[in-house]
């Protein structure tokens, strides 16, 4: 074991944590509320609501017709809900982030933006750089498709250009109008979907933790990441063609919980791997609010406490599955929270399609 505080010759510099910031849609619905909007009145699919661990998610709901129903959304309009609300959500996030990380629009030279609720050409990062008013030189990534587990599959790219380039700011943004991939057809299959998922963004700043440490104690350093795909699995989660409603839709295998958690020990344990640390050196957790079966599964399997996942389970009560951006959301209450030391050490984790399993090591 190393000193507190002090950098494991096994672990990498990596990159430090400078600022988070996120944003949601006005507009925030109870569960009740989007079953009455909808008129839902099959007790099955209202039980899967109900019992969701969800109170609230901020969405982007069809337009009310004169008769006070909802109307039918061609995949058109979805791709427009897409467009419209993810730009907007992800100026937001930006602003914030960078607000908080004490940097501006000018200092930023990579941006890497996350969505797999539509498809855009140019996609998010030109919009962005458009919107905010980025310089036209700045680096940019769109990762598209890769799911609830892509965040921190993009953080590692980020990262590394973080590394390659010191001094210089890299962003990462994840969008996800998930609203915007609905089907509401009244069946099993879309109720487990649209009971779940909200909408929301979430931007990250990081440098090279070579360049010394921040004027202000903003976050903790990434030293180390690891992936863990479970091929036998890749149809277990997917978004892809529904002939019968002509747009694309999410489907979720009920095993999914179950797949996840029999996988996460041996995921925590390659990152763990040559650096020293066993799993009860690991102060913080930041885990995807994937639902309540994810949480629990990954929780009973790694022997972790209900405050240890206090965060998440906040994050999907109080905005339900946030996709990619989820982790994010989680890890700015921890830092709101303030209880992170020096010498401590935490773990983001992400799960998504593939089926997959990624995680980050974090130590402040």
């Amino acid at each position: 074991m190393g000193v507190p505080g002090e950098t494991s010759p096994f672990l990498p510099t990596g990159v430090e944590v400078l600022g988070v910031g996120t944003a949601v849609p006005d507009n925030s619905y109870t569960q009740r509320e989007i079953l009455d909007a909808f008129d839902i009145s099959d007790q099955r699919v209202r039980s899967v609501f109900l019992n969701s661990a969800i109170e609230r998610r901020n969405l982007v709901l069809p337009p009310l017709l004169p008769d006070g129903t909802r109307g039918t959304e061609s995949q058109g309009d979805l791709l427009r809900k897409h467009a419209g609300s993810g730009v907007a959500m992800g100026r937001e996030a930006v602003l914030n982030c960078l607000k908080e990380s004490g940097a501006r629009l000018e200092d930023v030279r990579y941006l890497c933006c996350v969505t797999s609720t539509g498809l855009l050409t140019p996609g998010f990062s030109a919009l962005l750089i458009k919107e905010l008013g980025i310089a036209t030189t700045c680096s940019r990534l769109d990762v598209v498709g890769m799911g609830c587990n892509a965040g921190l599959n993009a953080l590692t790219a980020v990262s590394g250009w973080a590394e390659a380039h010191p001094g210089q700011l890299a962003l990462m943004v994840c969008v996800e109008a998930c609203s915007a991939a609905y089907v509401f057809d009244g069946t099993m299959r879309s109720a487990v979907v649209n009971s779940l998922f909200g909408d929301g963004s979430a931007a990250v700043a990081v440098r090279s933790a070579a360049d010394g440490p921040s004027p202000a104690d903003r976050g903790p350093v990434l030293r180390r990441f690891s992936s863990r795909i479970i091929p036998e699995a890749v149809d277990a989660m997917r978004y892809d063609w529904d002939d019968d409603h002509g747009k694309f839709s999410f489907y979720l295998d009920p095993e999914v919980p179950y797949v996840v958690g029999a996988h996460a020990e041996e995921a925590l344990g390659n990152l763990l791997e040559g650096t020293g640390l066993r799993r009860s050196d690991i102060a913080h957790w930041v885990v995807h609010s994937g639902g309540k079966k994810v949480i629990d599964s990954v929780r009973v399997n790694l022997g972790l406490s209900r405050h240890d996942v206090r965060h998440t389970s906040g994050v999907l009560r109080d905005h339900g599955n946030l996709s990619s951006g989820s982790f994010l959301f989680s890890y700015a209450r921890l830092a709101a929270e303030d209880v992170a030391r020096p010498g401590d050490h935490g773990v983001f984790m992400t799960m998504g399609p593939g089926s997959t399993i990624e995680m980050a090591l974090a130590s402040w």
